[in-house]
């Protein structure tokens, strides 16, 4: 991630008032310190990974950031298997940097996640420039696409398209 995301992030949660947020991609702990700066003092910031090993790496990147153990609860596990279990309206930003070929997905639980008035964000969509190139594409684009294009079609979200490193897709939920 790299820092302009990052602190667009931040900003942008702390814009929210964020106190739940969810984050589909835990990495190395780098996007969750930015989301946890942002966040309202009481914040707990709900991360899903698939690989346990990242997680605990992020864990101690959190600790070394001065965080807490109770700002963050680290869910291991495939995000479309864990995000089902979240609360319905339960919170104010989810943050999405998983798997690009499940970015559709994504974008749905997040829509039944968000409180209205809630933020949805995505790492990475202008894939290099590929996402505008005419093309043939690897399917992770076509995915970048079709998630550009549903989000800019749905009459439930305000979208905009940040151009921080290698673009931030956000939307309010209406």
């Amino acid at each position: 991630m790299s820092p302009a995301t990052g602190t667009t992030l931040a900003m942008l949660a702390a814009t929210a008032g964020a106190k739940a947020v969810a984050e589909i991609g835990t990495g190395t702990g780098v996007s969750g310190i930015h989301l946890l700066q942002g966040m309202r003092p009481d914040g707990v910031l709900t991360t899903v990974d698939p690989e346990p090993e990242r997680q605990q790496f992020a864990r101690e990147a959190l600790r070394a950031a001065g965080f807490a153990g109770n700002r963050a609860r680290f869910i291991p596990g495939r995000a479309l298997d864990v995000l089902p279990r979240l609360a319905d309206s339960g919170y104010d930003l989810v943050f999405c940097d998983g798997d690009r070929t499940e970015c559709l997905d994504y974008l749905a639980e997040s829509l039944r996640l968000l409180r209205p008035g809630g933020l949805v964000c995505f790492e990475g969509v202008l894939a290099d420039g590929r996402t505008v190139d005419s093309g043939p594409q690897p399917v992770e684009v076509v995915r970048q696409r079709e998630l550009l294009r549903a989000v800019r079609e749905s009459e439930e979200l305000l979208p905009a398209l940040l151009p921080t490193a290698d673009g931030l897709l956000c939307a309010v939920k209406r």
